[in-house]
């Protein structure tokens, strides 16, 4: 049977779901178990309460009202009895993101030749620091997590070992795809238009994404805010593999498409081709609708 507890709660940071955290302590009893809950009411009233999640009805989307009453976001109340364990955010984590993990110990107790681990891997060498700070993560930082350690005292004499806790990071925003409009083939003279597709999470709405194209082995215009560019009247010249880049303001993010082929058709190309299009069958019998026509083009060869 285990000696040690740490009790922790994770939550959002945000006033509203602070202030639920301490109506949930105070004034609310739950099992110790994996339960999401949810509080409402104002703030400092008898008429506060909480629920957990089930009990809800009606829309399942976050922030909405019922009878004037404004709900949270949820939240996960966990209780651990441990010696260890790994603490992690327990909102959705997004490339680029900074993320910290914490190994806590039991009442804060000091630590010692710390480890941390993804999927079973040793990240680095024991130390003394309990804190694993990644600046800006990418899809390839997923994985579960756990940290080992030494108590110095007092404590368990033995090395100590924390639970996985999963990390999911999910894309900021997806691989950016280059369209041609109106056609990755225009004819000659014709305008097109380069698209580079793709867009933000919607749940980051307050970010923005600079795009830059390029053409070939070089830049055909650097970073900025509009992800078309233009070209009035394709050329000859315009014909080539096209492809552009992505990235988040901070450039915590940067994400390249794959190349497109543009092939501007040559108009007397297009001619040579079909000589007789847009051209009316000359009339060699003076106006006489009944007799024969003859063309003015002789054999084609």
């Amino acid at each position: 049977m285990k000696q040690g507890g740490v009790f922790t709660a994770r939550v959002l940071s945000s006033p509203a779901v602070l202030w639920a955290a301490r109506v949930l302590l105070a004034g609310c009893h739950a099992a110790v178990a994996l339960e999401m809950l949810q509080c409402e009411g104002p703030v400092s009233t008898q008429d506060s309460s909480c629920h957990t999640a089930s009990d809800v009805t009606g829309p399942r989307d976050s922030d909405f009202q019922v009878k004037g009453y404004t709900f949270s976001k949820p939240f996960h109340l966990i209780v651990s009895y441990d010696w260890l364990i790994l603490q992690s955010p327990a909102m959705p984590m997004f490339e680029g993101d900074p993320l910290v993990l914490r190994c806590q110990a039991w009442q804060d107790w000091p630590l010692t030749q710390v480890t941390f681990y993804r999927d079973g891997a040793a990240l680095g060498p024991p130390g003394p620091s309990r804190e694993l700070p990644i600046a800006a993560l990418r899809k390839a930082d997923s994985g579960h997590y756990h940290c080992s350690a030494m108590f110095r005292a007092p404590g368990p004499g033995s090395l100590q070992m924390a639970s996985p806790v999963a990390v999911a990071v999910q894309d900021l925003f997806p691989d950016p795809v280059l369209r041609a409009s109106p056609s990755a083939e225009p004819r000659e003279g014709a305008a097109v238009t380069l698209s580079c597709r793709t867009q933000l999470r919607r749940e980051r709405p307050a970010g923005r994404l600079l795009f830059a194209f390029y053409k070939g082995g070089g830049a055909l215009r650097g970073w900025g805010p509009s992800s078309e560019l233009q070209m009035p009247a394709a050329t000859a010249a315009h014909s080539g593999s096209y492809w552009c880049e992505a990235t988040t303001e901070g450039s915590q993010v940067w994400k390249r498409s794959p190349e497109l082929e543009v092939r501007v058709q040559d108009l007397s190309l297009v001619i040579e081709e079909k000589p007789w299009a847009g051209f009316k069958a000359a009339d060699s019998t003076g106006g006489d609708p009944q007799a024969p026509a003859q063309s003015t083009y002789g054999n084609v060869r």
